[in-house]
């Protein structure tokens, strides 16, 4: 069985990336990297990335068990602007290849459902799948866990997450109303998030 890489934020981690997860687990033996934003040693996260990285490791474990890898690889370290620009920087291969170092079968796949980042990994040498944006985005669900957590009313988002993270976000609930009452201190650069504090 070959190998399928997927990166991603999966915060948190929705129907669409439990679908997508599924679809390459029928032909591939897939590794899973949430990506992690790390400065002096401590993960930072934000109001667009309320949710750890072992918290979401335990949502993709509590769907799929051991049945895919789940690992902390694809982490940008402090000053996250030494990334950019991607292609060009060194670091950006030197996350690349940290990656890579993961994925024990010779041929391998990536997943990304959007046409510049297929660009960036075909560049790359990690030979994308061609594929559509699936429709729930993890932006539409935290904005509904926002709202819940500042106005109450009803869970729309309970609908858009597996049935097995709905019990840890609703255990963890303390990041929702923590987050929810922050202004968000992400950046987009060169169409990348990144936490504020630490890309300098």
């Amino acid at each position: 069985m070959d190998g399928a890489v997927y990166l991603g934020h999966l915060n948190p981690m929705t129907k669409a990336h439990e679908s997508i997860i599924s679809t390459l687990k029928q032909g591939y033996h897939v590794y899973v990297f949430p990506a992690r934003f790390i400065k002096d040693g401590k993960e930072i996260n934000t109001k667009s990335f309320p949710f750890s990285y072992e918290l979401r490791k335990s949502m993709i474990d509590s769907v799929f068990r051991d049945s895919v890898s789940v690992l902390p690889d694809y982490t940008f370290h402090a000053p996250f602007s030494k990334y950019l620009p991607p292609l060009l920087s060194s670091r950006s291969w030197k996350l690349r290849n940290q990656i890579m170092a993961q994925v024990k079968e010779e041929k391998f796949v990536s997943y990304t459902g959007d046409k510049a980042e297929r660009t960036m990994l075909k560049i790359y040498g990690l030979h994308p799948l061609k594929a559509s944006r699936l429709e729930i985005s993890a932006s539409t669900v935290k904005e509904e866990l926002y709202r819940q957590a500042l106005e109450g009313g009803d869970e729309a988002w309970r609908s858009k997450v597996p049935e097995q993270v709905i019990d840890i976000i609703k255990s963890n609930w303390n990041v929702v109303d923590k987050f929810a009452k922050m202004d968000d201190s992400t950046i987009k650069v060169m169409g990348m998030k990144f936490p504020r504090e630490g890309y300098k």
